[in-house]
């Protein structure tokens, strides 16, 4: 997949077919609709236009919008997808007040080389969102390309599904996000040091820094986790939460790798989620939180073993 975030200097060579959209999550919804692109593409080149920062953040500054995935998640995502290209614009507000024609004709044809494109019967788009498909329609039969439509139920599915994935993710509901997403939901950060706790007690921490602050975090608690380390599988457990045993005030992000013995400080790691464990809780001792870990890492292994035999 070509991924392009230059768009100025972009332009096309070969015709495309284009679908529009955030495509937060790349959950299983979205991954039909791109199926459904590449199926109808009639050999033209397929192309998904999507935007960055997410226009919310750039229209309504005050807004706490929380993302399913990382820009550079979804990129990772979408790689999988068999797309030819993925077009990041850089929304802004100069963007916003472009017309729709103008959208159209500079943005999709100009640069993109639109032919023909797939989009929802919801969809709106130019200046305060007044056009849609209808005028989509319109502007195909002058410009001379296809417009397809992706049926009702098909977006509303997908409406529903984001809304469930992060109605889960903020209840801990790890099983149900991972179904809807089609893949295990993920953090992506740099480990940076802690204050060393979780040596003291035989369970030592990678801690996780997630500069996005956008990154929707699910609830605090401890999960069965996985990542890939010097391309290996590393299984562990995880807390986000405060350390309230002792007296923690800040929210962390760390993870107790097992039979894992190697400094990777500074480095960037992706970590999956598998399962929820419990919620986080304040212990009377730090010896009746370490008898705790040792539950936790049991339950966690025996979690690993069922996963492994998937």
């Amino acid at each position: 997949m070509n991924t392009i975030d230059f768009f100025d200097a972009y332009k096309a060579e070969n015709p495309s077919a284009i679908t529009i959209g955030t495509f937060d999550g790349v959950h299983m919804g979205h991954k039909k609709i791109i199926e459904n692109l590449i199926v109808k593409s009639e050999g033209l080149s397929t192309m998904l236009l999507t935007f960055f920062p997410h226009p919310r953040m750039v229209l309504q500054q005050d807004a706490n919008i929380k993302l399913i995935n990382t820009i550079e998640e979804r990129i990772q995502l979408l790689e999988a997808t068999g797309l030819d290209t993925l077009i990041i614009y850089p929304f802004n507000k100069e963007f916003s007040r472009l017309k729709a024609r103008d959208f159209v004709r500079d943005f999709l044809i100009d640069h993109l080389n639109l032919k023909k494109i797939i989009i929802g019967y919801d969809h709106r788009f130019g200046r305060n969102r007044t056009a849609n498909i209808d005028d989509l329609r319109e502007f195909g039969e002058a410009l001379d390309f296809k417009v397809e439509e992706i049926q009702a139920k098909e977006i509303d599915d997908i409406t529903i599904s984001s809304t469930k994935i992060r109605k889960a993710l903020n209840e801990g509901n790890i099983t149900t996000a991972n179904t809807y997403l089609g893949y295990e939901f993920m953090l992506t950060g740099t480990v940076v040091s802690g204050k060393g706790l979780g040596k003291t007690i035989d369970f030592p921490t990678a801690n996780i820094h997630i500069k996005e602050t956008y990154k929707l975090i699910p609830k605090q608690g401890v999960y069965c986790v996985k990542s890939t380390i010097d391309n290996k599988p590393v299984f562990g457990m995880m807390n986000i939460g405060t350390n309230p045993t002792v007296a923690g005030t800040d929210q962390t992000i760390e993870v107790h790798f097992f039979n894992f013995d190697r400094d990777i400080y500074n480095e960037k790691i992706q970590i999956q989620f598998i399962q929820r464990l419990r919620d986080e809780q304040k212990f009377d001792s730090v010896d009746k939180l370490k008898e705790q870990l040792k539950k936790d890492q049991q339950k966690s292994l025996a979690l690993i073993e069922k996963y492994h035999a998937k």
